[in-house]
């Protein structure tokens, strides 16, 4: 089992570097509300290439870990545009940095958001009923096609600006590979990606343009295969000479099910059964079953993760089989930062919501009412940015939480998909490349710009940032990584992708020919009512 501790030279390369900084420029307040204003038409000028890259990467619909040809359309987009990349960050093929600096010294702010989709969740967009385009294929039924998108379009319209006011610092762009399994950005960390770092700005896909501090609802947690390994034999000639590692599978399971009931409520954990044995008529010698152990301090976490490795040791004794466990990732309770997300949330409250037509309102709450939501439509309205709930409410989990427990960070969440939806599902793929999804991208990408120059020209603000950081997050809760010595699963989903990427690949988005991927699948924009076939 992996230990929770860490020891004085982790703790070092993790902390030492929030120092070593150059302070950022110092603008005067009505100069960059000016330079402010100027981002967001910079923004606004490249409407374009928001939605190329949000159709295109939804186009692509890729696994953890195997976001291939996501990573390739955007690193060629950034070095295009100067950036210089290095590719197979933390030992992870799709992962890589981008970077670009103007002048000398000034703050590296990192700008984050994750790439890969969801099994199964393969669908046609911008139809308000259910129809995969392939069958079985995955699919971004979250929404990461979109974040990426947001973060370069105003990364672009922040880089003219430096250039031209000879604003020093450095922009460095990151991926969130493999976030569905909480599997790459704890490895990022263990292997110094942020040691450099001032501060880090992360998006990600919403229904509304908000942010927040401390510690938001959700939990953190741990990922992690157990395999059981047993011995052969014929079910019927001679079960008795078997040892079933599908059993000790199944024991386990029972003991975790059994024992939710003594866990905090708060909890969330779940599995499934990624190898259950070949044929029935052959006793299983090997079973893997994969669960996710979330909760909301770093102590409950290691505790449920122990409770249930004694649970699948305990399965290996009743079934005289061995068990071996895999770590694959990682997610820290989250923490953000105080002082960047009330500057944020300034900069938001300046942008406001999209403008929605009364079409993309119908066709949100068509959507909604297909799949058992309030028929609400599009949000109108920001909502207020509150204190952090005293028991924030449990939930999923995003290892953002890693990162955000090692720099200054903060999530801007920006307007792409629709209310009211369930989540990790292929309705919440259906607006995610229509306008919908292009205008909340617009809209989020001139809040992270916003956001940029404030770190970039607000000495004041770094220094709060970082004040916060060491004496209130840290001071008297330090982070406690899981990771040592194990290797990313950047196996993982390659079967899958193997099995549907030469399907998918024909339905690839084709900017040149096509001017949105509605008009590519022939879909016409909104469709509400299916055709009779």
């Amino acid at each position: 089992m992996t230990s929770f501790t860490t020891g004085a030279c982790a703790i070092a390369l993790l902390f030492g570097a929030l120092d070593a900084g150059a302070g950022a420029a110092q603008i005067a307040p009505d100069r960059l509300d000016a330079l402010k204003a100027e981002a967001a038409r910079g923004v606004d000028g490249r409407a374009k290439l928001v939605q190329e890259m949000i159709d295109s990467i939804f186009s692509f619909g890729e696994l953890a870990m195997q976001e291939v040809e996501t990573s390739r359309y955007i690193t060629a987009i950034l070095e295009k545009n100067g950036f210089t990349v290095k590719r197979g960050v933390a030992g992870i093929p799709t992962a890589w940095t981008a970077s670009w600096t103007n002048g000398t010294g000034g703050p590296v702010i990192a700008v984050g958001s994750d790439l890969d989709g969801i099994p199964k969740a393969n669908q046609k967009p911008g139809v308000a009923w259910k129809e995969p385009m392939i069958v079985g294929a995955p699919g971004h039924g979250e929404g990461h096609n979109s974040g990426q998108a947001v973060n370069i379009a105003a990364a672009l319209a922040v880089k003219d600006i430096m250039i031209r006011e000879k604003i020093p610092g450095t922009l460095m762009l990151w991926p969130g590979v493999a976030e569905e399994p909480v599997a790459a950005k704890a490895f990022f960390v263990r292997d110094g990606m942020f040691s450099a770092v001032d501060a880090v700005l992360f998006t990600h896909v919403g229904s509304n343009l908000g942010t927040s501090w401390g510690q938001p609802g959700g939990t953190g947690g741990i990922s992690v295969l157990y395999t059981f390994t047993g011995e052969s034999a014929h079910s019927a000639g001679a079960p008795w000479r078997g040892r079933s590692a599908l059993d000790a599978v199944e024991l386990m399971d029972v003991g975790w099910n059994f024992r939710r009931e003594h866990l905090r409520p708060e909890q969330r954990s779940h599995y499934v059964i990624k190898d259950g044995g070949d044929f029935p008529n052959v006793v299983p010698s090997t079973a893997t079953v994969w669960y996710y152990f979330r909760e909301q301090t770093f102590d409950n976490i290691r505790k449920n993760f122990e409770i249930g490795t004694r649970i699948a040791n305990a399965a290996g004794m009743m079934t005289d089989t061995s068990v071996a466990s895999r770590i694959i990732g990682t997610a820290a309770p989250q923490h953000m930062n105080r002082p960047m997300a009330e500057a944020a949330d300034a900069n938001i409250r300046k942008i406001g919501l999209p403008s929605w037509t009364a079409e993309e309102q119908q066709f949100a709450r068509a959507v909604q009412k297909l799949v058992g939501g309030k028929e609400i439509g599009l949000d109108t309205a920001l909502k207020p940015m509150a204190p952090p709930d005293p028991e924030p409410k449990s939930g999923g989990s995003d290892d953002i939480g890693d990162v955000s427990w090692t720099r200054p960070t903060i999530t801007i969440r920006y307007p792409s998909n629709i209310p009211e939806l369930p989540g990790h599902n292929w309705s919440n793929a259906i607006a995610m490349a229509t306008p919908i999804a292009h205008k909340g991208a617009v809209a989020g990408a001139k809040a992270m710009a916003m956001t940029m120059l404030d770190l970039f020209t607000r000495p004041e603000l770094l220094s709060a940032a970082k004040n916060y950081f060491t004496n209130i997050q840290t001071k008297d809760q330090k982070y406690q990584p899981v990771l040592t010595n194990e290797k990313p699963y950047i196996e993982m989903n390659a079967d899958i992708m193997a099995e549907f990427r030469p399907r998918m690949r024909p339905l690839y988005y084709d900017p040149s020919k096509y001017k949105n991927y509605l008009e590519q699948i022939g879909v016409k924009w909104p469709s509400i009512e299916r055709p009779n076939p």
